[in-house]
């Protein structure tokens, strides 16, 4: 972008960026969805428990979205400015550190698979499900770490169209083998929750080996082993005052996220199985939205980084717009779903989670319109302008000071009904939308963090 875009030139600049990201992110979701999906057809116990195991892989991905952020912002900046070495030096690092941060999850998960699962459930037939699910999922941490950050660096440099292969092939690979290892086709044993483990192992894996592929090949941005093992200097300090904040910012409200589900998870089973076919539809349905918020932190970085900083609150203020807009069509999407959603349900659960799914979806439209405004805003426009510490702030006090303890208060003081119970969560994101929106116009956000190569070589 090295002239001002119109409003109909910038539509279309954010579209390109946003179209392909959607359906990576529909892919991604797919992927993780299609376990709940398909684990339907072998029990509501084998369902829910993949749900609980797979919070603990959610606050892992809290880990990776807050280190793809960084090397996000980092490469945007540094690719708007021309400095495309430095961006292979900031995939190199990033790259060392989701490593290291894999295998201590993986290590977690696979010796102590017990103790994660006490912690989402009390009762026993789901935890013993849970802990073989998950004792096989851990071998996929390290293949999803590495796939993450080369994906992030990929699409803030504007390489958008390639990930969405990698993530078709993923899903293909996911589906067939789940279908596989369940119905036990083309003489393979009927493994229950562990096929379904070993399919996502083998697509995270399949991810891995195509972004390697693909860098072999690059001629523009290459990952090169080298690179993690070099001094990064000043160069580490500007990508922990990214990352280290929304690594914090992100477990934090994943945390927080998961206290959610072990409240439901105490309230019964029922609940939980709801809120994990709502989980996988609202997921769907924000794509759009989301899409839209992770373009805004590529055009925003890149916008810095060419040190444009009033065209850059043009920008951010037209992707606020944006996102609000494809936000309400993505709550018409949920809509729109749920009568079939209810309907393909109706024999797999049973009738009171039915009836709580039916509810769950209506009021999962408004928490998405909230989290789309505050994620264009928190994790696009502010940490694309170099302003990490202001989401990591809000949603520790907002998230556990507040919505966590009105939910528990709901839950275990009023003892309020389940589905209310739900409907006090669903009001977290405009809880601190008030804060969020104060923060946007001060616009002490905007910086550029971009350094010249001579400060770069001297650390």
């Amino acid at each position: 972008m090295n002239t001002m875009l119109n409003k109909k030139q910038f539509l279309l600049y954010a579209i390109q960026l946003a179209f392909p990201i959607m359906i990576q992110n529909l892919i991604s979701t797919l992927v993780n969805s299609a376990d709940t999906v398909m684990l339907g057809y072998v029990s509501q116990t084998a369902m829910a428990a993949s749900s609980l195991a797979n919070q603990y892989t959610f606050v892992l991905f809290c880990f990776y979205y807050g280190l793809a952020i960084g090397t996000s912002v980092l490469c945007a900046q540094y690719w708007g400015k021309g400095d495309h070495q430095t961006v292979e030096r900031i995939l190199g690092l990033a790259t060392k550190i989701v490593l290291l941060i894999s295998l201590l999850f993986f290590v977690i998960s696979f010796f102590f698979p017990e103790y994660i699962m006490h912690l989402f459930t009390n009762s026993p037939e789901t935890i013993a499900e849970g802990v073989t699910y998950l004792r096989v999922l851990s071998f996929s941490f390290v293949f999803m770490g590495f796939a993450q950050i080369f994906v992030s660096a990929l699409r803030s440099v504007g390489k958008v169209v390639f990930p969405s292969v990698i993530y078709v092939v993923s899903l293909l690979v996911n589906v067939f083998l789940n279908a596989t290892f369940i119905f036990g086709l083309f003489g393979a044993p009927k493994l229950g929750v562990v096929g379904v483990a070993l399919g996502t192992v083998t697509a995270r894996a399949v991810e891995a080996v195509l972004c390697l592929i693909y860098s072999a090949g690059s001629k523009e941005i290459r990952f090169r082993v080298e690179t993690m093992f070099q001094r990064s200097g000043v160069l580490f300090k500007d990508f922990l005052k990214i990352s280290a904040p929304s690594v914090i910012n992100d477990l934090v409200w994943g945390l927080a996220a998961s206290m959610f589900t072990v409240i439901l998870g105490h309230i019964g089973d029922d609940m939980v199985a709801a809120n994990a076919v709502a989980v996988m539809v609202v997921n769907i349905g924000a794509i759009v939205c989301r899409g839209f918020a992770n373009a805004t932190t590529i055009i925003v970085s890149q916008s810095l980084g060419n040190n444009k900083i009033e065209e850059t609150k043009v920008y951010a203020g037209r992707m606020l717009w944006i996102t609000f807009l494809v936000s309400l069509l993505g709550s018409g999407v949920i809509l729109a779903i749920r009568p079939f959603m209810i309907r393909f349900y109706s024999d797999k659960l049973t009738e009171t989670a039915i009836s709580y799914l039916g509810m769950i979806m209506i009021m999962t439209t408004w928490r998405l319109v909230g989290e789309a405004v505050n994620t264009c805003l928190i994790c696009g426009c502010f940490r694309g302008g170099g302003d990490a510490k202001f989401g990591m702030i809000l949603d520790t006090v907002m998230m556990w000071c507040v919505a966590v303890r009105l939910m528990a208060i709901a839950a275990y003081v009023l003892k309020l009904p389940p589905i209310w119970v739900y409907f006090v969560m669903t009001l977290d994101e405009f809880e601190k939308m008030p804060i969020v929106f104060i923060h946007y116009f001060k616009f002490k956000w905007l910086k550029n963090i971009t350094r010249d190569r001579r400060e770069l070589e001297a650390s």
